[in-house]
């Protein structure tokens, strides 16, 4: 039998955790070297961040009351975002390169309208691809997705979750090798990448055993608009500091 007790942190909980680690990930974007400790551990601890909004967005898809509305907040957010998304980890280019995170969360929001909507196999395929190609070119590419469809499918049952989250950390694992494998030794890589491992299994570790399912008692209007007022804000401080201050 599992420990209850263990079970100490409520969803708005982990998503103020999640939040911080993905400020820590941006500092080490924005302003620190890669492969420096520093660097890579800010860098690590953000890794927490996409499997738990992805777990998220999937148990808010089953409790929200209006998804059009879930889905305008998350587009909207979307839009204000990317000017300070540019600011703020862009590093010369002359365009960002890349769509933010709101956007991500907003197509991942989609994936799962097609899981419940279309009910022909064929084009409920045809349709992921071109939502995880779309995703592609967004922040946390390709994993967002993976989470989410993952995630999607064992929603319901914890011993689908577990291995959802066991195979999520194995794409995850074997994708940042390849990445970093490009770019270190290959003694180098493998650390980095066990080191990157940890934030997405202190993800599953968060979900599966310490979050007790409940929203926080008090707050809560509060921690809704603060998740999606935080984004924004915080990437528009961080492109100023760059701006004006590096």
């Amino acid at each position: 039998m599992e420990n209850e007790n263990l079970r100490i942190l409520n969803r708005d909980t982990i998503k103020y955790i999640a939040v911080f680690a993905m400020l820590l990930n941006h500092i080490s974007l924005a302003f620190l070297e890669k492969g420096t400790f520093i660097g890579e551990l800010f860098l690590d601890i953000g890794y927490f961040t996409a499997p738990v909004m992805c777990y998220f967005l999937v148990e808010g898809y089953h409790y929200t009351r209006s998804k059009r509305k879930y889905a305008v907040r998350l587009l909207g957010f979307a839009l204000i975002s990317q000017a300070p998304f540019y600011m703020a980890l862009s590093h010369g280019e002359k365009f960002p390169g890349m769509l933010n995170m709101m956007f991500t969360l907003f197509i991942c929001l989609l994936i799962l309208e097609v899981k419940v909507q279309v009910f022909n196999e064929k084009v409920k395929i045809l349709l992921y691809a071109l939502l995880i190609f779309a995703n592609s070119f967004c922040d946390w590419p390709t994993m967002a997705s993976v989470y989410t469809l993952l995630f999607a499918y064992a929603y319901g049952s914890q011993w689908k979750m577990r291995r959802a989250f066991g195979i999520s950390a194995a794409i995850f694992l074997l994708s940042t090798y390849m990445t970093n494998s490009e770019l270190f030794s290959v003694e180098k890589a493998m650390l980095l990448t066990g080191c990157a491992e940890l934030g997405v299994l202190a993800a599953a570790a968060a979900v599966l055993y310490f979050y007790n399912g409940q929203q926080a008692v008090r707050g809560r209007t509060f921690s809704k608009w603060f998740f999606y007022i935080f984004y924004p804000a915080h990437l528009l401080v961080i492109g100023m500091i760059r701006m004006f201050c590096v």
